[in-house]
C-alpha cells in the first residue's frame, strides 16, 4: 500500500520539500548587536593598553627624519668628533640601528628630540650619502608629557657626565620642559632637572632661562657667556630693560664668542642699575638698638631685624622666674580690651 506523500520521506527532521523555519530576526539582531559590543570593548581595551604602554616608552614607532627638529634641545653637540661620527654610521650600515631615538610632540607639528642626537646626525648623513630610502624614516619612542620628567631628567644626567653643560644649555633646557609640559613652570623644571645643585646653582639656572626666554634670539653665542655676565643679565632683564638691550645688541652681528662678550658688557655699562630694595632680599641694614639701663640694675635693648622687634633683657642675673613675668605683664599690656 503506498504511503501518503506527505510521509515518504523525511531528511533531518523534516518533512521532505519543507524549508527549515528561518531564525527569527529579532534573535539575529541582538546576537549581532552582542558580538559588536564583544568587539567595541575589545578595541577599547586595546587602545587603552597601547596608550599605557606608550605613555611608558614600550611602543616602537617608525617616523620620518625630516619631520624631526634635533635642535629643539641643547645636548651633547660638542661631543661630536669626527672619528666616532664614522664608526657610528658605519655600524647603523652594517647593523641597523640598535637603540631608538626618543622624541616628543611639538606644538606646531613635528617631533623634537630628546635623545639620540647623534643616531639621528648619522641617519642624516647616511640619508645623504646613499639615497637608500631605509633612512627616511628612523625608529623611536613618544614620550607623553606626563611621563617626560623623567626622560628629561635622565638626558640631563646623560650629557652632564658626558661633556657638561654650559648654564645657558641648562636655563634652556629647563624652559623647554616647562612649555612642552613635562613640568609645571620653569621653577618646577629646575627643581625637577637639578635635584643635586645647591640653592645657590639652581638660582644661577634660572638666571640663564630667562636670558633664554627674553635674549635668545639675539644671541650668537649663547654657550660661551661667562656666569657674572648672565647674572647681570638676568638682573638687568628683571629690571625691566628688556627692550633697550634687545635694541643694543641688533645693532651688530658679533663674528667670535669675545665680540659677542664685548657687545654685552658695552649694553650693561650703557645702563644705570636700580637702587637695591631691602624688600626683595639681600641683608636689610639694621637700625641702630635702643638700650635703657632702669635704676634697679637691669638693662632693656630693643633691636629691629628682618622678623621684627626684640628686646633683650641684661644687666643683672636674669632667671627663668623673672622672664616669665616680663612675659606675662607684656602679653596683659599687648591683649586687646
Amino acid at each position: 500500500m503506498a504511503r501518503p506523500a506527505a510521509c515518504q520521506s523525511r531528511r533531518g527532521g523534516l518533512i521532505h520539500g519543507q524549508t527549515p523555519h528561518p531564525v527569527a530576526p529579532i534573535a539575529q539582531v541582538a546576537a549581532e548587536t552582542a558580538s559588536e559590543r564583544a568587539e567595541a570593548a575589545r578595541d577599547r581595551q586595546d587602545a587603552g593598553a597601547f596608550r599605557y604602554a606608550r605613555a611608558r616608552g614600550l611602543v616602537l614607532m617608525e617616523i620620518p627624519l625630516d619631520e624631526i627638529e634635533a635642535d629643539a634641545l641643547v645636548r651633547d653637540r660638542a661631543a661630536l668628533s669626527a672619528e666616532e661620527m664614522e664608526e657610528l654610521k658605519s655600524s647603523i650600515a652594517r647593523n641597523g640601528l640598535r637603540l631608538p631615538v626618543e622624541v616628543f610632540a611639538l606644538p606646531g607639528g613635528g617631533y623634537g628630540l630628546l635623545s639620540g642626537y647623534r643616531r639621528v646626525m648619522a641617519f642624516r648623513a647616511l640619508k645623504s650619502l646613499t639615497k637608500d630610502a631605509r633612512y627616511d624614516r628612523i625608529r623611536a619612542i613618544l614620550r607623553e608629557p606626563g611621563a617626560m620628567g623623567g626622560a628629561f631628567a635622565a638626558m640631563v644626567e646623560e650629557n652632564e657626565i658626558r661633556a657638561g653643560l654650559s648654564q645657558f644649555e641648562r636655563g634652556r633646557i629647563a624652559v623647554i620642559a616647562a612649555q612642552q609640559g613635562a613640568f609645571l613652570n620653569v621653577e618646577a623644571a629646575v627643581d625637577g632637572l637639578f635635584p643635586m645643585a645647591s640653592r645657590a646653582k639652581r638660582s644661577k639656572i634660572r638666571s640663564f632661562a630667562l636670558i633664554f626666554e627674553e635674549l635668545g634670539d639675539m644671541l650668537a653665542f649663547p654657550d660661551s657667556i661667562r656666569e657674572k655676565d648672565g647674572l647681570r643679565l638676568a638682573t638687568a632683564l628683571r629690571e625691566g630693560a628688556e627692550a633697550r638691550l634687545r635694541e643694543h645688541l641688533a645693532c651688530e652681528r658679533p663674528e667670535t664668542p669675545e665680540e659677542e662678550a664685548a657687545l654685552i658688557e658695552a649694553a650693561l655699562a650703557g645702563l644705570t642699575p636700580k637702587a637695591p630694595d631691602p624688600r626683595k632680599g639681600g641683608r636689610p641694614r639694621r637700625a641702630a638698638a635702643r638700650r635703657v639701663v632702669l635704676s634697679s640694675g637691669y638693662e632693656l635693648e630693643a633691636q629691629e631685624d628682618a622678623r621684627g622687634w626684640s628686646i633683650r633683657l641684661g644687666g643683672r642675673i636674669v632667671d627663668r622666674e623673672l622672664v616669665e613675668t616680663v612675659i606675662r605683664e607684656i602679653s596683659r599690656l599687648l591683649e586687646r580690651p
